[in-house]
Parts: C-alpha cells; structure tokens; sequence
C-alpha cells in the first residue's frame, strides 16, 4: 500500500546497521525492505543530522512521527541548503519583532533561486516538527522560565542512622534557549519550591519575564481555567523579582511540554547516573547533579550546530532582566489582637512588638521574615520592627506608647500599684519594681495584670509570700512569681525582715510618682 508507514522497530535495526557500516544492499535483504525504502529513511536520518544514540532514545510514537512527513522526493541539494538556513532562522525567530517572512527575505537575497516564501514555511514547519516532536512553539528571549519536579525522586542517606530520606528533583528551563537549571529539595512544599525557583533565575543570572509553574500546591492554591489563585508567598517572590506567575493551564499538557521534555532528557543523562552513586547530604547530591548539568547544557541540540549554554549566552542571556540585590525572604503570618499595652503578641517568638495606640483592642495581622516583623490593620502598615528571637522580650517604639500622647488608657501605673497595695505592701513593691525596670510603663501592664490575678486563683497569702521571695531574688517579672507558685516555693520558711523603704536613689520615681 503506498505511503504505508514503516515498522518504527525495522527502522531503527536499519539505521543501526547503517551506523555500524553495513551496506543499503544487506539492510534491505536482512530486514526484508524494499531498497527505496532504506534509502528514504537512511537518507531522512543524514538530513536530520541525529546520532543513532538519539533515535535510539526516542520511542516509536516519537520516531513515526519524525519520519512520516518527508518523502524521498523532497530529498535533494536545493532542499538541503534550505535545512542548513533552519537553524538560524530558528534564534533568530526568538528575537522580538523577527517573523518568517524577514528571514524568507535574508533566505531569498542568499539563494536567489530558492524556494518561495509559501514553500519556504512549509518546509520550516516539516523541519520544526522532526527536531521538535512533541510541539514546537516558538519561544522569545527572556519571555518564560518554566519550572516544575520529576516524577521520581532520587535519595541521599543519613550519616548518623543509614535512613534512607527522598528528595524531590526539580527543573527549571528557558523557552528560548532551553538552558537548564536542576537541583535536589528536600520537599515540594513551598518553602523548598520558592527557594529552588529562586536559585534557578540567580543561576540564570537573570529575571525572566514570566515563570510558568505546573498547577502543584507551592504553586497555586486554587486551579481555574481563567484566573487561577497564586500561592501568596510565590506571588511576593514575584514582586521581589519584579516577573509574573503565568501557571500552565489544568489538563493542557502541551503548556508545559518544554519542562516536561526537559524532564525526560535529564532522567536519562542525569538521574540514571545518580540512581548508581550514594550522596550522604543534600549538599553533595546537588553538586553531582550540577556537574552533570553542566555537560547537558553544553551537549549540541538535535539538529543543530549549538548547544543550550552556546544560545543563551549569545542570544537569551541579555534579554533577562537584572537581579535585584538581595535575595528574597519568605514571609509568614500570624494574628493577634492588640493588647492594652499597646502590643501584640508574635506567637512564633513569645515576643511582643509595639504599635500605635489608637489600635488598642483591634485586630492585626503580622507577617514576618527572618529579619523584620511587619504588622498590619485592615491591609494598612501601622509598624515595622526588626524581629527578635529571643523569648518574652518587648520591642517598643516610644512614639507608639499611649503615655507619650498623654493618652489616658484603662489601665495606668497607679492603678496597678493601688490595687496591688491593698493586697499588701510587698506585692505593691514588686509591682512598682517590674513597672521601674521597663523602658515604658506600658509594657509593664500585661505582667502586673498577670501577677495580681494570683490573688483569685492561689489566696492573698500565697501570693504576698511569692512577692516576698522574688523581692529577694531580685528578678522583676511575671515567670518568677508563676515558677515559685508552681513549685511551691513560698511555702518554703524565711526569717521576717522589717520592711524596709526604697532607699532614696534618683532613678526611682517611687509611686507617688503615676499619681
């Protein structure tokens, strides 16, 4: 039957015989094909310019359709000369502004004699789809970074148990030039994929226009066919690179076929090689993978004269945009209310941070970095502070102190020190005290509140005896009185001692004082 498509496995035993020196003659006796037959093919795979290791790779489906859209007759030198102008004409397509009609116009002003502009994208079109199997789009220079994780994981081991751990193998590529980053995580969660989306554009030294994620959950949080919901954090990592998420669509895999071939290439030059060593560290799995890497970048495309790291360089590289400076930090949220002293609490911590007074009661939203806590009302910043890791700390701005506004709150020194000198005047000592050891009053408030509590829940004894020893302590805050309750410490006899006034000293203001 004519144009009757070849068994794929004869032909790859063909070009396989091919290769290792046997005549057209033999092929065709031995595979029982015609001999016009094992000419057009073997004639197919000279114009393609591919290694037998490369058809060797592809499956059937890949090769049928490699094969099946040339016929010997469209063999000969007129349409070779024309093969050879494809690949250049294909960098320069990814240049902005370039179509196929200009380069039809360089093609013709070279070859007078040519083919004709319609024959002359016909042919590109038979051409893209040979190198380009699976869809051929024609991608611009520093349009599209596209990223997604394999399949398979790949493992490193535990040098202290031998526990085998997987990691996750994600790849990042660009559409222009198909320059290829790759590294091991530890998970696909979010804060592992922003990290690894972020080393692929400082490896690519440079910002793409727009990052195309698979519709994972680090990714998007909420898949739609017109306006998908973006992962808040991947969202501020875009603002930070000043680009754009652009997620490939649910159910069109041909939105990310580049990733996904991507994918394929590097199981087979970079993950079977891995899958025979043993890496004890994330570290040490990384570097392997990158020197690995870096032989695949440099590798020449099928079909072409040059290799990814060959186009980025000279064609895709400059079309980035610059970096920013510093690297981006993940920020995470948390919510409080606002507390009468005027700040609120960062869980994560056990710290408090200060706020404007007029948001007393109200509640706020904090996000925080590694560095800096931001709090926010109603999607209005209303304080920023550097963080602090250490427990049970205030971190104050003066002018957000209500005392600084002359600002009569509910709660005031005095009160404080009233109420604990009707209890007793020891406890109204150690009150006055945690008061005087703050920078401001406010942030003192919270404690006393606390401390005179006691008096409900353990007696008005317990509580005088717990201010008594802390007094002797000399330590100033709520956790001292809460530790010597707890563990019965005032129950534990000393010897009375007169009660002594403050002595008289100038950094004392005395209770008189927030009358």
């Amino acid at each position: 039957m004519a144009n009757k498509i070849t068994d794929m496995s004869k032909i790859r035993k063909a070009i396989k015989f091919y290769c290792n020196g046997k005549s057209k003659l033999f092929i065709s006796k031995y595979l029982s094909l015609s001999r016009n037959t094992v000419k057009k093919y073997i004639s197919l795979f000279e114009v393609l310019g591919l290694s037998f290791e490369v058809i060797n790779e592809k499956t059937d489906a890949e090769l049928e359709l490699l094969f099946s859209h040339t016929t010997v007759e469209s063999i000969s030198p007129k349409l070779l000369i024309l093969y050879d102008f494809f690949p250049k004409m294909e960098r320069e397509l990814k240049k902005v502004g370039v179509t196929i009609q200009h380069m039809w116009e360089q093609y013709i002003a070279l070859n007078p004699n040519g083919y004709r502009s319609s024959q002359f994208g016909h042919h590109y079109k038979t051409w893209s789809k040979r190198v380009n199997p699976v869809m051929h789009i024609n991608h611009k220079s520093g349009d599209k970074m596209y990223v997604d994780y394999a399949g398979k994981t790949l493992s490193i081991i535990d040098k202290d148990t031998g526990e085998i751990k997987e990691v996750q193998f994600f790849v990042a590529i660009l559409g222009a030039s198909q320059y290829t980053y790759a590294e091991a995580s530890m998970s696909q969660q979010k804060e592992d994929f922003v990290t690894s989306v972020e080393n692929a554009m400082r490896f690519f030294e440079g910002t793409p226009a727009a990052i195309v994620p698979d519709n994972l959950k680090s990714a998007v949080i909420k898949s739609s066919r017109f306006e998908p919901t973006i992962n808040e954090t991947l969202a501020d990592l875009a603002e930070h690179y000043q680009t754009t998420i652009l997620p490939a669509r649910a159910y069109k895999p041909r939105d990310k076929s580049l990733v996904e071939g991507a994918v394929k290439i590097l199981y087979r030059r970079i993950y079977v090689n891995l899958k025979e060593t043993k890496s004890f560290s994330l570290e040490e799995l990384n570097q392997q993978i990158w020197d690995l890497l870096d032989a695949h970048n440099s590798r020449k495309l099928t079909g072409r004269p040059y290799s990814r790291i060959e186009l980025f360089l000279e064609d895709e590289q400059q079309k980035l945009s610059p970096l920013p400076q510093e690297r981006f930090e993940i920020k995470y949220q948390s919510f409080a209310t606002v507390m009468q002293n005027g700040h609120v609490q960062l869980s994560q911590d056990k710290n408090y941070y200060s706020v404007p007074y007029q948001y007393v009661k109200k509640k706020a939203k904090l996000l925080y970095t590694k560095s800096t806590v931001e709090i926010y009302h109603k999607y209005n910043r209303i304080a920023i502070h550097p963080r602090n890791y250490k427990p049970y700390i205030y971190t104050t701005i003066p002018e957000h102190m209500a005392s600084t506004h002359q600002f009569v709150a509910q709660w005031s020194a005095a009160r404080f020190i009233d109420w604990a000198s009707n209890i007793d005047e020891s406890v109204a000592e150690y009150i006055m005290q945690i008061i005087e050891s703050r920078n401001h009053p406010e942030q003192a408030y919270k404690s006393c509140l606390g401390i005179l509590n006691f008096e409900k829940k353990v007696g008005k004894e317990r509580l005088i005896n717990a201010c008594k020893r802390a007094l002797d302590f000399k330590i100033y805050n709520f956790k001292t009185i809460q530790n010597i309750l707890e563990n019965n410490l005032d129950h534990i006899g000393f010897e009375q001692e007169p009660e002594q006034e403050l002595p008289i000293h100038g950094n004392i203001r005395g209770k008189h004082y927030y009358n």
